[in-house]
C-alpha cells in the first residue's frame, strides 16, 4: 500500500474539523479583545457608549431583495425554459434581471428611509 494512500484519506477527514475548530477559535478571540477593548475603555473613564456600532439594515435588506430576485428569476426562467426551451440562458439572464431589480429597489427603499430621517 503506497503512503499516499493512507494521507489523502485521512486529510479528508481531518480538514473539516481542522477548518470548524478554526472557525471556533476564531470567534473566541475576536469576542474575547471585543471585551478587553471596553474593559479598558471603562477603565480610562470614558463612556463605552460613545464606541457603540449602529446596525445597519442597508446590507441584510440588499441581501435578502438579491435572493428574493434571485428565485424569482429561477422561476421565471423555468417557466421560459419550459415555454420556449430557452435552456440555460433563460435561468442566468432572468436571474441577473430580478437580482438587479431586487438591488435597485433595496436603494430606493435606504433612499426613502433616509429622506425620511433626514426631516
Amino acid at each position: 500500500m503506497d503512503e499516499n494512500q493512507i494521507i489523502i484519506p485521512a486529510l479528508g477527514i481531518m480538514l473539516p474539523i481542522i477548518i470548524t475548530l478554526g472557525a471556533f477559535v476564531m470567534v473566541v478571540y475576536i469576542r474575547k479583545y471585543d471585551n478587553i477593548e471596553r474593559m479598558a475603555i471603562i477603565e480610562k473613564g470614558i463612556n463605552p457608549d460613545l464606541f457603540k456600532k449602529e446596525r445597519s439594515t442597508s446590507g441584510i435588506l440588499s441581501a435578502a431583495l438579491l435572493f428574493m430576485g434571485g428565485g424569482l428569476g429561477l422561476l421565471i426562467g423555468y417557466w421560459l425554459d419550459r415555454a420556449f426551451d430557452m435552456e440555460e440562458v433563460a435561468y442566468f439572464s432572468m436571474i441577473f434581471i430580478f437580482g438587479g431589480l431586487g438591488l435597485g429597489l433595496a436603494y430606493l427603499i435606504e433612499e426613502k428611509k433616509s429622506k425620511g430621517a433626514g426631516n
